[in-house]
């Protein structure tokens, strides 16, 4: 039976504080970009037109000591209050970080914030530092698994108060174990009534007994929390997956994440009730070409995508690897997750955006609404020539998987190549995108490509209709694109962030 554990392990919560907030049963309307692709469906829709990409405003790194050569490093995602006020994620040191605020007009410093927050370790890339902004208050992760309440972010001063999942006097009683032993590592992930949802890493003992799992704290202070191992009923599986942010029903309901066991060697897709954080189900990943467990990497940041009808959309590696090029798959549940559906092609370190289909004027198939993603096909990986693609693709229609084709696979709608050659023809520069920007007034996607430039994919005549130079271009972990309230489009490329518009 799942249960929610917490330092008594039975009760599971805790009452921190009262925050005054008003609550309601209706959605709120997102304005800005207040959380990782945009909502906690993570859909990646903007809400405004993005500005013609023909001038770069301004541009901050995100990274004051980037490594030299190629960037294992996963940014957090910028983001963006609704009066244009972008709070940005700052790596400082090897392992350090802090936030700062900046006027989305022209990239005038308001603030900034050292924190005491410091990433899990990961085998390949470094897990993001990623705050999530709602109800005029911004979420920072810091050490020990705390989260730091900063009010009034548009403001040059707000009131802090620190929030602990487990108990602020347990974290005050011990505070060196806790900062040593309890690292969040996802992105914050916030509903439309300010109650975040994150996951967190235990690597060892603590005085209450902490294990890996994922948390809750509500926008009037109780914290929950529920272990890895209870959420899937598997005592094998030891962590939330790193830097895949949890995501949220559209009724708010549920809550979908990603758990694993390294040295299991597979995983789960799991929903959980968004109030209580009990199990309400659970599915085994498997790889749908060979129908071993698929792979979960410490290096991926792929998080649940769900869809308007609730479907749920899931990135893995394939197993064995690298037998699909190492592209992995992209899973695809109903919203019980008792049905396994029609998988996509790319999945593996890729959050799918979600594209109204009346945005694809060439588009007469029955779906309301199809996915796009990365389609990278890398050079000397299986049978990989490095004919990089990004695509739009119908997720109730098949065809044949272009690596192994006894596989059927999400239809392609629209596919388009990248444009810099490297080294040698056919192979392409790759596309360094784990969750793009839709613009659905424009009817365009914004991607960003490790060619240096930024480009807008125009769904109408498959072509790039613009583009911009940002940097001379370097291999680096993938990273979001994001539009602002004013239309200002933003893109990482070599460590720095850009904003882009007319």
């Amino acid at each position: 039976m799942t249960r929610i554990l917490s330092f008594s392990r039975a009760v599971g919560v805790l009452i921190l504080f009262a925050l005054p907030v008003s609550l309601t049963s209706a959605q709120v309307t997102i304005k800005g970009w207040p959380d990782y692709a945009h909502d906690p469906q993570h859909s990646g829709v903007s809400a405004v037109a993005a500005q013609g990409l023909s001038k770069i405003h301004w541009s901050i790194p995100v990274d004051l000591h980037p490594p030299s050569g190629e960037i294992f490093i996963h940014y957090g995602s910028p983001l963006i209050t609704a009066a244009n006020t972008v709070i940005v994620p700052v790596k400082t040191g090897n392992d350090n970080f802090r936030v700062e605020a900046h006027n989305g007009t022209d990239g005038t410093l308001l603030w900034m914030q050292n924190t005491t927050y410091q990433a899990p370790l990961s085998a390949a890339f470094l897990p993001s530092f990623s705050p999530v902004l709602s109800h005029n208050r911004l979420y920072i992760p810091e050490a020990g698994g705390i989260v730091m309440l900063r009010a009034d972010p548009d403001q040059p001063a707000g009131k802090s108060l620190q929030l602990a999942f487990y108990g602020l006097k347990n974290y005050q009683a011990d505070p060196q174990t806790y900062n040593a032993n309890v690292q969040i590592n996802t992105p914050i992930t916030v509903d439309s009534h300010g109650n975040i949802y994150f996951g967190f890493f235990v690597l060892g003992s603590t005085p209450i007994g902490l294990q890996s799992g994922l948390a809750r704290i509500s926008a009037t202070g109780v914290g929950s929390f529920i272990t890895a191992a209870s959420a899937a009923g598997d005592p094998r599986m030891t962590e939330v997956n790193m830097c895949s942010a949890p995501a949220l029903s559209n009724d708010e309901s549920t809550i979908y994440v990603g758990v694993n066991g390294p040295n299991a060697g597979y995983g789960y897709l799991v929903s959980v009730n968004s109030q209580t954080l009990q199990t309400i189900a659970k599915v085994r990943l498997k790889d749908p070409s060979s129908g071993l467990d698929a792979l979960v990497s410490d290096a991926s940041s792929a998080s649940p995508t769900v869809g308007p009808d609730g479907d749920v959309y899931f990135g893995v590696l394939e197993n064995p690897f690298p037998n699909h090029n190492d592209r992995g798959w992209l899973l695809h549940f109903d919203s019980t997750l008792t049905q396994t559906k029609i998988p996509g092609s790319f999945g593996w370190d890729d959050t799918p955006s979600i594209v109204a289909a009346s945005l694809v004027s060439s588009y007469h198939g029955s779906s309301s609404y199809l996915l796009m993603t990365k389609y990278n096909n890398y050079q000397g990986i299986g049978t990989g020539d490095g004919v990089n693609k990004i695509a739009v693709l119908d997720p109730n229609a098949t065809e044949s998987d272009p690596i192994i084709p006894r596989v059927n696979v999400m239809n392609e709608v629209l596919t388009i190549k990248g444009v810099t050659p490297d080294p040698t023809l056919p192979a392409v520069r790759e596309w360094c995108i784990n969750t793009a920007a839709v613009d659905p007034i424009a009817k365009t996607i914004l991607a960003n490509s490790e060619d240096g430039k930024l480009y807008r994919w125009d769904l109408t005549t498959n072509q790039f209709s613009q583009r911009i130079t940002l940097s001379s271009g370097i291999g680096e972990a993938y990273t979001p694109t994001v539009i602002g309230p004013d239309g200002t489009a933003y893109a990482i490329n070599d460590a720095v962030l850009f904003a882009v518009g007319k």
